[in-house]
């Protein structure tokens, strides 16, 4: 089954002119959005998504960063979407800064669909189309039609 990000993203979930001086001010700022909207705590969140940064930046390239973390409370997946004011550095493969990030969380036992949310978010973000349009995009409501419509 093919997921789309509209799945799992809503017009709400973007921010556009987020401020952070760094790579863990970025992840934090996410982590807040998350467990605000997920009714999660801030500590549980922000520690998952660090834990992963650990084990390799999720930064691939291109000036996107797609952190992604798997909690016992997630039951299906939900993400938010940031374009930073300012791109930071976040040790990406490319060594480049990053300017939208992506933090998606993620059931703890994936399953069918849910498998494809990380794969679904990292082909749409490597389509430079969709990178020019989100990054040119006037407000919010733009950059969410730029990641989620198909070109026909």
């Amino acid at each position: 089954m093919i997921v789309d990000i509209e799945h799992f993203l809503s017009p709400a979930d973007v921010v556009v002119g987020l401020r952070a001086s760094d790579k863990r001010a970025a992840l934090q700022a996410l982590a807040g959005h998350m467990a605000s909207k997920l009714n999660f705590s801030l500590h549980d969140v922000l520690n998952a998504v660090l834990s992963r940064e650990e084990l390799g930046s999720t930064g691939m390239g291109n000036g996107v960063a797609v952190p992604h973390a798997r909690l016992d409370a997630v039951t299906h997946p939900a993400g938010v979407l940031a374009r930073l004011k300012h791109p930071i550095a976040f040790d990406a493969i490319d060594g480049h800064p990053v300017d939208l990030v992506f933090l998606l969380l993620l059931p703890t036992s994936p399953q069918g669909a849910q498998l494809n949310a990380l794969a679904c978010v990292s082909r749409r973000l490597r389509d430079a189309d969709v990178l020019m349009k989100a990054r040119r995009a006037s407000d919010s409501d733009a950059v969410y039609t730029a990641v989620t419509s198909r070109v026909a």
